[in-house]
């Protein structure tokens, strides 16, 4: 397979002149110099409040749903790009040596119970959730300093949740669906748009797609959330809340 992101650049190809080395050097220099000067000193001041409010545990004293709803919702308001979005990490096993994985999804759920997202079951991550059935999830908001963590098992949704989910989804990505064994590798572009095509074909005359029997929900239920305001001097809020049969237990944490 050709290379076509790693070629030399121009300046170090044989002919183009005995000093390229050394200014390639200190230009890698300077990048690296400026990569280590990156950050950005949170001031701290929550959406919509015109002041300096810390986050703490009382904050959770109506659950971590409520909260995290909460903030998916300022964060929406604010212009903030797919405010649901979320990075989903499950475990890989590779010759039986665990290994991290991750990937931005969307959240398209949310409950006490816990959050909802949809996939192919056929896919890495799914394959990964039914041999681990265990994940994480990041929320990220930079605009407003805020993340979130949960972390805990995944199951299936019922097949009548994900029915009433994907009757939701346009209808393209009904196609889409369809026509993508997501995860698996594919010749070219050309190829994928082509089996779009025949599933296009195919349901042309039919008005509600079915679901794909490869295709569906998960819930993780979180036995731990996290919830980081971000603060001046790198000294971070940081409440977790760890839930417990029959309630739940939040506890400040050292940044």
């Amino acid at each position: 397979m050709a290379d076509l992101h790693n070629s030399p650049p121009h300046g170090d190809r044989p002919g183009d002149g005995a000093t390229q080395p050394t200014n390639l050097e200190a230009t890698l220099r300077q990048v690296a110099a400026d990569l280590a000067a990156m950050r950005v000193d949170y001031a701290g001041v929550p959406f919509g409040s015109g002041e300096d409010v810390d986050l703490d545990e009382t904050w959770l004293a109506g659950g971590w749903e409520p909260l995290l709803r909460n903030w998916i919702e300022q964060a929406t308001a604010v212009g903030v790009a797919e405010p649901n979005a979320m990075v989903l990490a499950t475990v890989a096993m590779v010759d039986g040596v665990p290994r991290p994985t991750s990937r931005t999804v969307l959240c398209k759920g949310l409950s006490p119970e816990g959050v909802t997202f949809y996939t192919n079951y056929d896919s890495a991550k799914g394959r990964q959730l039914r041999e681990v059935p265990y994940a994480a999830i990041t929320f990220v908001w930079a605009a407003l300093g805020r993340q979130v963590h949960l972390r805990g098992p995944v199951e299936r949704v019922s097949a009548e949740q994900t029915l009433v989910y994907w009757r939701s989804r346009p209808r393209d990505s009904q196609l889409g669906a369809w026509a993508s064994q997501q995860s698996q590798p594919i010749g070219s572009r050309a190829d994928l748009d082509r089996a779009l095509t025949e599933i296009t074909e195919r349901f042309a005359g039919v008005e509600e797609i079915p679901v794909p029997p490869h295709w569906g929900g998960f819930l993780m239920r979180p036995d731990e959330v996290e919830f980081w305001q971000g603060r001046q001097g790198r000294l971070h809020n940081r409440v977790r809340v760890r839930i417990e049969p029959g309630g739940m237990r939040a506890e400040r944490l050292q940044p």
